[in-house]
């Protein structure tokens, strides 16, 4: 459960406090870490008999040999030269000393277990709330799920860096389902979006700089339950998937501010082609040049202000006024009347969510 790196550098600690040699074996008497030369030598069958003898302890070949147990089970041996009480106690020291990390990591362990069972919705109801008493997690708090996903998720370190950045470690949890994203629970001291927002932003930042990797972040939404943290789950997942389709420009996304992104994404392609048949008679928002595309989201951005538009795309006002009228000619929609331009914008965001489908069901294939 410890990795052999970690033991090697707390029997280092020990021996730059005790000016000792300490050495670890694993349960079948094998060295994994030492400061100095192995005490085993070729005494491995007699320690091999100490580990499966009932003794905690035992003297033999001029060295002390302490057991370190993971509940009933033998984990380690610290071994310690000398024969007299300094070594039984500095033995004792880096048996307790093992020990603790044992039942730190093993309780982390535990803990991002439930977490993930958690948010996969594998728990019953009951086992929700006694599993958290036991692992000393509060039921009844804000919490709100971040989902983080990077395009080098293999090659970067995210879930240290979270760590590191929420390091209370009874509140915050950082952890992953996938090979694709991590999960980060976070307890809110309040469920003030500006709150959340910054938590968000500071993620996402830290992420960007630590990492030098692109980062996509999804917000879900607040619950004061345990059992309702899968839903935040759930919630961030759609908000991350239509953001890669509505919010390609932003790298945040917040489930409760989707807006129309969060119907279209839910409609069945048929419909969605149906409707584009409708409205375009058999063209494609792709087919369209892309002076055109950008004439029109700019008009957009400026609530169908043609003036406006004009000035920020640095063209007479006539030659605005140009394009919309083919546009008017292509498709029958004039954009300077309200209802046409609902029309024509929500034609662009099906036609956005059913070429990235497309794209997921051709990555399948």
């Amino acid at each position: 459960m410890i990795s052999n790196q970690i033991v090697q550098n707390t029997i280092d600690g020990l021996k730059a406090i005790t000016r000792h040699d300490f050495c670890v074996l694993d349960a079948e008497a094998k060295v994994i870490a030492t400061t100095g030369e192995s005490v085993v030598g070729e005494y491995v069958e007699e320690v091999e008999a100490f580990i499966n003898s009932h003794a905690d302890s035992q003297e033999m070949q001029g060295s002390h040999y302490v057991k370190v147990f993971d509940e009933y089970l033998v984990e380690y041996v610290i071994a310690i030269r000398g024969n007299d009480d300094d070594a039984y106690k500095l033995g004792k020291l880096g048996a307790f000393q093992i020990k603790s990390l044992l039942v730190a990591y093993k309780e982390r362990f535990d803990k991002d277990n439930f977490i993930k069972n958690l948010l996969l919705d594998n728990l019953l109801l009951v086992d929700i709330y006694s599993r958290a008493k036991k692992l000393h997690i509060e039921n009844s708090v804000a919490r709100v799920v971040y989902l983080i996903e990077s395009q080098n998720i293999k090659d970067t370190n995210i879930s240290e860096v979270l760590r590191n950045l929420f390091p209370d470690k009874t509140k915050d949890f950082v952890t992953a389902v996938d090979e694709k994203s991590i999960i980060l629970v976070k307890e809110l001291e309040s469920r003030e979006d500006d709150e959340i927002e910054n938590f968000a932003n500071e993620i996402y930042d830290t992420l960007s700089s630590e990492t030098m990797s692109p980062v996509s972040l999804a917000i879900g939404t607040v619950v004061t339950d345990l059992k309702d943290v899968s839903n935040s789950f759930k919630e961030s997942a759609m908000a991350l998937e239509v953001g890669k389709i509505f919010n390609r420009e932003g790298n945040i996304s917040t489930y409760s501010k989707l807006g129309v992104g969060r119907i279209i994404y839910q409609l069945p392609l048929p419909l969605c082609k149906m409707f584009i048949q409708e409205v375009l008679k058999g063209k494609r928002v792709s087919h369209f040049d892309e002076e055109t595309l950008t004439t029109v989201s700019k008009f957009f951005e400026n609530s169908l202000n043609v003036s406006e538009t004009s000035r920020q795309l640095y063209i007479h006002r006539n030659t605005l006024v140009y394009r919309l009228d083919k546009l008017l000619k292509q498709t029958g929609l004039d954009l300077r009347k309200f209802d046409d331009a609902i029309i024509f914008k929500i034609t662009i965001m099906v036609s956005q969510y059913m070429e990235y489908m497309e794209k997921q069901n051709t990555s399948r294939m």
